[in-house]
Parts: structure tokens; C-alpha cells; sequence
């Protein structure tokens, strides 16, 4: 499970026209599940997006989490995050997961992020066509890939 974690000031997700999410302070997850994930893969990940110190504290150091800081998040799936771009041109998705087992892996992930946090997660909507509005903070953006945890 990969995923890219952006700091923002405010996001949403449009989908046709309408939003369907929209956050200030918080973060904007871009969720990619591969086929081999489990659900220890999302314990470990949620878990460590929840507690990772990206936020700045008094000082204007990062050193909050989302969770002290008690700022938002919204989750949108992406497949593409999985692509592989060794040969030729073209990305292959191969190993991102088909949508039966992507799909609750990825709803499973989201429950988990909001127990974590002990808050409600707004999310884009998979397999939509979605435009995102990022208004990323620092900028600030981490890849985390649940495969490489040591």
C-alpha cells in the first residue's frame, strides 16, 4: 500500500461538477492499494499517517501529528501511484489491485484512519474521474510505502 500524504492549508475533490469533499487544515491522502496488501499493511499505514509529525507546534517546528493537531483528512484512491515505468513509455498498472479486492482494502483503510484519529475521514469516490484541489503547506509531501517499513 502506497501512499503520498500532502500538508494543506485546504483541499477538496470534485467529482462532475460537485464537491464531494473539502477540508482546510489537515492533510490530502492519495491512497494506492497493490495486489499483495493485507490488513496489516493497513494497521501499519494508518497508524503512521495518524502519528506522523509533519504539523508545526508552537515554535514552528514539525512536531504535531494530525491527531494533536486536530486538523482533517481526505483520502482519494489511486491506482496510478502503483505504475511502473521501466520499459517503455507507457505506465503499466499491473500490480495495483483489480477493484474486488482494492476496493475493500481501501474502505478498510479509511475505517481504520478514523479510528485512529477518532474522527470522521472524508473521501473522494473510487474509480471516479476526480479534479483535486490541493493547497499543499510548506509544500510538504511524503511518500510512505507500506512494503518498506524496516
Amino acid at each position: 500500500m502506497k501512499a503520498v500524504i500532502q500538508r494543506v492549508t485546504k483541499a477538496s475533490v470534485t467529482i462532475d461538477g460537485t464537491i464531494v469533499a473539502s477540508i482546510k487544515k489537515g492533510m490530502l491522502i492519495l491512497l494506492g492499494v497493490e495486489a499483495l496488501d493485507t490488513e496489516q499493511d493497513i494497521h501499519w499505514l494508518s497508524k503512521k499517517i495518524a502519528n506522523l509529525r509533519i504539523f508545526d507546534d508552537l515554535n514552528g517546528v514539525m512536531n504535531c501529528s494530525l491527531i494533536e493537531d486536530e486538523a482533517d483528512a481526505i483520502v482519494v484512491s489511486q491506482f496510478t501511484l502503483h505504475a511502473s515505468t521501466k520499459k517503455g513509455n507507457r505506465p503499466s498498472y499491473i500490480k495495483a489491485a483489480k477493484a474486488s479486492i482494492a476496493i475493500p482494502l481501501y474502505e478498510n483503510f479509511i475505517t481504520q484512519l478514523e479510528q485512529e484519529l477518532g474522527k470522521k475521514v472524508q473521501t473522494g469516490q473510487f474509480g471516479a474521474s476526480m479534479a483535486l484541489e490541493i493547497h499543499n503547506n510548506g509544500p510538504v509531501t511524503i511518500i510512505i510505502d507500506s512494503k518498506n517499513k524496516i
